[in-house]
């Protein structure tokens, strides 16, 4: 079995990030470059979800790099299909989602890698509310509206996660390969949740940080989009073999 990585630059490209984007212009580059100075990073495939800003100039920039792979949606469609778009692309051995702001930390990749690199976990959610990291105060009822979501998926899948709605999510290639996406926004969440638990994985959680932002900064998730986690928490867990 390996010996745990205690960096990023401990672990050989083995990674495809999906990143899906939309209207991001302010923080893209930013991440981007992040992203590509981690060691683990095979490949980055961005898809811009029909962005209305300049997003797609300032993906232009990043190019040159060969491990950039662009790619645009000509309708928007939403978190879930940019990233079922940018599965179809992915060809390491390993998957992350990355957002496209600056929420989440590409520098602690190493620590959403480890329980699959040492061969304990199939998929790695890393969740904002477990152990010591640190981040950002921000919305009281967003939290209450996380552990609530959590809580209910948890019922319905027999799974123990503490955040159903994180981000880093990361998946062995042959996990990602067999998962059949259907939710184009941020259903996909509650939906692959359901699905990953209905294939008997060994799933791990790990604590990261979080410096989550405000709506004056770019945040997009609303209470619509609760809604619609419910929606399809019922909907994969309840309706669905």
């Amino acid at each position: 079995m390996a010996a745990e990585a205690r960096s990023n630059d401990d672990i050989p490209p083995c990674l495809s990030v999906v990143m899906p984007v939309y209207n991001e212009e302010a923080t893209v580059s930013t991440i981007i470059h992040s992203v590509l100075q981690q060691r683990p990073v095979k490949e980055l495939i961005v898809v811009d979800d029909c962005s209305r800003d300049k997003t797609w100039n300032e993906l232009q920039k990043s190019a040159s790099d060969s491990r950039v792979k662009l790619l645009r949606h000509e309708i928007n469609q939403g978190k879930g299909a940019a990233i079922r778009t940018g599965f179809k692309s992915a060809t390491a051995p390993i998957l992350i989602i990355q957002d496209a702001d600056t929420e989440y930390d590409p520098r602690e990749y190493h620590v959403i890698l480890n329980p699959i690199l040492t061969g304990k976990a199939d998929v790695v959610f890393g969740s904002r509310f477990l152990g010591a990291s640190g981040h950002r105060v921000l919305y009281y009822w967003h939290a209450v509206g996380n552990k609530f979501l959590t809580t209910l998926s948890n019922m319905a899948t027999n799974l123990n996660l503490t955040d159903m709605e994180t981000c880093y999510k990361a998946f062995k290639r042959e996990v990602a390969d067999v998962i059949q996406l259907e939710e184009n926004r941020f259903g996909f969440e509650p939906e692959i949740t359901a699905k990953l638990s209905k294939l008997k994985l060994r799933i791990y959680e790990v604590a990261i940080s979080y410096d989550g932002r405000t709506y004056e900064e770019g945040k997009k998730v609303n209470w619509r989009d609760g809604f619609s986690a419910l929606r399809c928490i019922l909907k994969y867990n309840l309706f669905r073999k």
